[in-house]
């Protein structure tokens, strides 16, 4: 099993500093099926205390980290109403390698986001 891991952060691009509070649920996929296998919230830094995932339980294959953005954008009053443009904010990515780390982050404004795999 692999000696990596999976880290994220939060940053809040509209007002210019990092995302607290925001819950992150992370999947495994496996064609058409989800395996919810981890939920986390930020910090005020708007990182994890810890690894989203790591050790034996980080295994090559595909997961998808989803963000409740919209919960964040309505409780920061950037947002309101039911339906938002942003919501839940899914990023779907590959793990080749689980002996490494694979960081990646979600740069968030009410009507745009960004990621990217960091370090």
């Amino acid at each position: 099993m692999g000696s990596g891991r999976l880290t994220t952060h939060v940053l809040d691009t509209a007002r210019g500093k990092p995302a607290a509070g925001v819950r992150i649920a992370l999947f495994r996929v496996a064609g058409m099926k989800h395996s919810k296998i981890a939920e986390v919230v930020t910090n005020a830094d708007g990182r994890t205390e810890g690894p989203v995932l790591a050790g034996a339980a980080f295994r090559a294959g595909v997961y998808e980290l989803v963000f409740f953005a919209g919960d964040y954008l309505r409780q920061t009053g950037q947002a309101a109403g039911d339906v938002l443009f942003l919501d839940e904010v899914p990023i779907r990515f590959g793990v080749p390698d689980a002996d490494q780390h694979y960081h990646v982050p979600l740069l968030i404004a009410p009507f745009s986001y960004a990621t990217y795999r960091g370090s």
